[in-house]
C-alpha cells in the first residue's frame, strides 16, 4: 500500500486486518461511545474506546492471542511463557485456554490474590501461576531463564511486532465505528504495545488526528525516553498505576511512538485517582488507575478540545477493591483536602488543647494524631493529619502554627513516608 509507514515501522493495515480477522470471535468488539458527562464538561465530543469491557476486561488478549495463533509450528508440544503483574497475564492465560497451549505465568510474589485468581479463571487447567519475586522485573528474569531452560516460548507484553498488530485493531476499530472525523486520539502508555498500534493504524487512515500518549507522573518511561531521545530504563518508577508502570518500553514500540505520536504528556497519580472515583460515583464506570489516564490527560488539553471530537482509548478496569481507601487518600490530597503535617509539641500539659482551639477553626477537622510521649525529652513529634473544606485553608493552618510555635514540617508530597504511616 502507497501509504503504509516504512521499516522498521512496519505496522501494515493489511497485517493488522489479517489481526482482525485472526481475533473475530475471540474478543469483544468494544464499543465507541460519546460520554455526555465528559462531553458537557469540556465542550466536546468525548467518545470513549471501552476496552475495559472486553472479555478479559482489557485490550491486552489482542496481541496476546494474535501473537500465539501466528507462532511458527514446531515438533512437539508448544509451551507458553510470560511474565506480568495483571493484564497481560490474564490475556495470555485466556489464549491459552482458547488454543489449548500449556502456559505458564510468572507473576511478583505480592500480587494480590484477586489478580492471581483471574488469571486462573482465564487459563483453567492450561496455566500454571508462578509467583516468585518481589517486583515484575524480578518475575521478568525469572521468566526468560525459565524459558530459556526449557525451550519454551516467551509471549513479550509489548515489544513485539505481532503484539503491536494485535493491539492496533483497537485502532481499526475506533476508525470504523466513527461517524465523523477525529481530532484527537489519547492513548495509555506503559510499555508502548497498544499506543504503537493505535498510531500507526491512524497515521495511515486518519493522518490529521492528533496522537497524545499518557503515562503517569511517577512512570514516565517513555516520556523520558522521547525527550532525551535515547531508548533507556528509568532507576525507579512509582508503581501505584500498575497497569502502566514500566521501567523501560520497548525498543519496537520507542521507535514507533517516537515517529507517529505528537506527543507524550504526564498526569499525577492524584489526578488519576480523582477521576477514577468521578467516573465510578458519577458514570457507574469502574475503570482501574492505567484505565484512566486517557481521561484525565484531558484536563491539560481543555482549551485545544473544545469543539473538537476526541477519542480517550479506555484500557482496562482490573481494579482491586482493596486498594479503594488508598485511590481515596491520593485524590483527597491532590484535591488539596487531606493535608499531614510533623508538628514539635512541648510535652507540657495543655499543648494539645492550644493546638486544637488556636489553630484549627471551624470545618478544620484531625483524622489523623500519632504521638508517643518521651519522659527524658522536653519536645515530642506529633504527626497529625487534617482534612479542610477548601484547598486553600491549609494555609492558614500552617501560617496559625507558626504564630503559636509550633514547630513543623508538611509532608504532603513525600509519598514514600506517608505510606508508611497512613
Amino acid at each position: 500500500m502507497e501509504n503504509e509507514v516504512a521499516a522498521p515501522l512496519a505496522v501494515t493495515l493489511e497485517n493488522v486486518e489479517q489481526a482482525a480477522r485472526n481475533l473475530k470471535g475471540v474478543i469483544y468488539k468494544t464499543p465507541l461511545l460519546q460520554n455526555h458527562g465528559l462531553s458537557r464538561t469540556y465542550d466536546a465530543t468525548v467518545l470513549l474506546k471501552r476496552e475495559d469491557l472486553q472479555v478479559v476486561r482489557s485490550y491486552k488478549i489482542r496481541g496476546a492471542y494474535h501473537k500465539m495463533l501466528t507462532l511458527p509450528p514446531i515438533s512437539g508440544e508448544r509451551e507458553i511463557v510470560c511474565a506480568s503483574a495483571g493484564n497481560h497475564a490474564q490475556g495470555v492465560a485466556y489464549a491459552c485456554q482458547m488454543l489449548g497451549l500449556k502456559g505458564y505465568i510468572f507473576m511478583p510474589a505480592q500480587t494480590p490474590a484477586q489478580k492471581v485468581d483471574k488469571v486462573r479463571l482465564f487459563g483453567k487447567e492450561y496455566v500454571e501461576v508462578v509467583l516468585t519475586g518481589a517486583s515484575f522485573d524480578d518475575s521478568f528474569r525469572s521468566a526468560r531463564e525459565f524459558c530459556d531452560e526449557r525451550g519454551s516460548t516467551f509471549i513479550h507484553p509489548f515489544d513485539d511486532l505481532a503484539i503491536v498488530e494485535g493491539q492496533a485493531t483497537v485502532g481499526l476499530e475506533i476508525l470504523k465505528a466513527a461517524t465523523v472525523p477525529i481530532d484527537y486520539c489519547f492513548m495509555p502508555i506503559g510499555g508502548g504495545g497498544l499506543a504503537s498500534g493505535v498510531a500507526s493504524v491512524f497515521r495511515q487512515l486518519s493522518p490529521t488526528t492528533k496522537l497524545i500518549g499518557v503515562q503517569p507522573l511517577g512512570a514516565p518511561s517513555m516520556y523520558s525516553a522521547i525527550r532525551g531521545n535515547q531508548h533507556a530504563a528509568l532507576a525507579s518508577i512509582d508503581s501505584f498505576v500498575d497497569g502502566a508502570a514500566v521501567k523501560c518500553p520497548g525498543q519496537l514500540t520507542y521507535e514507533i511512538c517516537r515517529e507517529l505520536l505528537d506527543e507524550v504528556v504526564l498526569v499525577p497519580e492524584g489526578q488519576i485517582c480523582q477521576d477514577l472515583l468521578k467516573m465510578y460515583n458519577e458514570e457507574g464506570i469502574v475503570l482501574e488507575p492505567a484505565g484512566t489516564l486517557t481521561i484525565s490527560a484531558l484536563h491539560q488539553f481543555r482549551e485545544q478540545i473544545k469543539g473538537k471530537t476526541v477519542v480517550c482509548v479506555v484500557s482496562g478496569s482490573n481494579n482491586d477493591i482493596t486498594r479503594m481507601e488508598d485511590i481515596k487518600e491520593r485524590a483527597m490530597q491532590h484535591q488539596g483536602l487531606k493535608h499531614y503535617f510533623m508538628v514539635t509539641f512541648n510535652q507540657a500539659p495543655g499543648a494539645l488543647r492550644r493546638f486544637v482551639n488556636n489553630v484549627l477553626h471551624e470545618g478544620d477537622d484531625i483524622i489523623q494524631f500519632q504521638y508517643i510521649k518521651k519522659n527524658n525529652k522536653e519536645k515530642g513529634p506529633v504527626f497529625i493529619g487534617v482534612e479542610v473544606k477548601q484547598p486553600h485553608d491549609v494555609e492558614g493552618i500552617k501560617v496559625r502554627m507558626a504564630e503559636e510555635g509550633f514547630a513543623f514540617e508538611y509532608l504532603n508530597g513525600k509519598q514514600d513516608f506517608l505510606a508508611l504511616l497512613v
